[in-house]
């Protein structure tokens, strides 16, 4: 396969997507987020100072999702036509998972928006809980399933 992300002088362009057909493109990513007792505790209880850190979290991803073209130099500024946040809480191992469903009809994925919306989602989680844990692990972020385009992509 051949990087497309590059002219023949070998420096970053963004990739001409002008003859690309319009499908409807979706992505889903996911992350975990691990934390101690306490923080598991203080969001299963809502009881965490600066609020209800989940639906905070959610927001955050959605705006990041919006937003990645603005951080990630070479990304298609894309009209996205959904973005869902889902966390699944797993108490044995005080990990909360997100996951991140992006939609769009366009010419190109939407897999950076996912990641994106994942990584701010779980960064968000962190900020607003490191007051009662400095130890708290983001990771294992990665694409879970692509459809739309030429190629589909199930992880």
């Amino acid at each position: 396969m051949e990087l497309t992300h590059f002219d023949e002088n070998g420096k970053a362009v963004m990739v001409d997507v002008t003859d690309k057909d319009i499908t409807i493109r979706t992505a889903v990513a996911a992350g975990k987020i691990t934390v101690n007792q306490a923080v598991y505790r203080a969001i299963e209880m809502g009881t965490v100072e600066k609020g209800d850190v989940l639906g905070v979290a959610a927001t955050a991803g959605i705006m990041a999702a919006k937003k990645t073209a603005e951080l990630i130099p070479m990304c298609h500024i894309l009209p996205l036509t959904n973005c869902r946040i889902q966390f699944e809480k797993n108490s044995e191992k005080r990990e909360i998972r997100c996951n991140c469903t992006v939609k769009v009809t366009g010419k190109t994925g939407v897999e950076m928006e996912a990641l994106t919306g994942v990584s701010i989602a779980l960064l968000t989680i962190y900020d607003m809980c490191k007051a009662l844990d400095k130890h708290m692990k983001i990771g294992e972020i990665y694409l879970l399933d692509k459809t739309g385009g030429k190629s589909k992509f199930e992880g």
